[in-house]
């Protein structure tokens, strides 16, 4: 039976389309994302993970606004949180909140908060129980 999924697909727009790539695909590939949908040239790269129900993508479109957004991408654990982090930042991210337990989301919500290149708020985050090897 096909899980049932809220959301099918998201996108971010973006004011420069080869940029943001160069953002956001390494760090997809750090996921296990990689670009199903790859219409760069019409504006649009859209992202998908094997065994996952749902879709990101970047969008251009130059009479749209860019920023302001979320997103929360789903690590294994928590080193690959905090690689994801370090991986954004060296990729031109700022900082919005190092790699950490956020106990007023749940008492093993365990994230990290970088700004993109458009403004865009990305978490990406696991579930960490206390003196687990996760």
């Amino acid at each position: 039976m096909a899980t049932k999924t809220l959301i099918d697909h998201f996108a971010f727009y973006v004011k420069d389309i080869k940029k943001s790539r160069a953002f956001y695909e390494p760090l997809l590939t750090l996921l296990g994302a990689e670009p199903k949908f790859d219409y760069e040239e019409q504006g649009y790269v859209g992202y998908v993970r094997p065994g996952y129900a749902n879709q990101f993508g970047i969008a251009h479109d130059s009479t749209k606004p860019v920023g302001m957004n979320h997103v929360a991408f789903t690590a294994d654990n928590k080193d690959l949180v905090q690689k994801f982090y370090n991986l954004a930042l060296s990729l031109g991210g700022q900082d919005n909140g190092k790699p950490g337990i956020r106990e007023h989301y749940a008492p093993d919500y365990y994230a990290a908060f970088v700004i993109d290149p458009d403004g865009n708020n990305v978490e990406i985050k696991t579930f960490h129980t206390t003196g687990s090897s996760v």
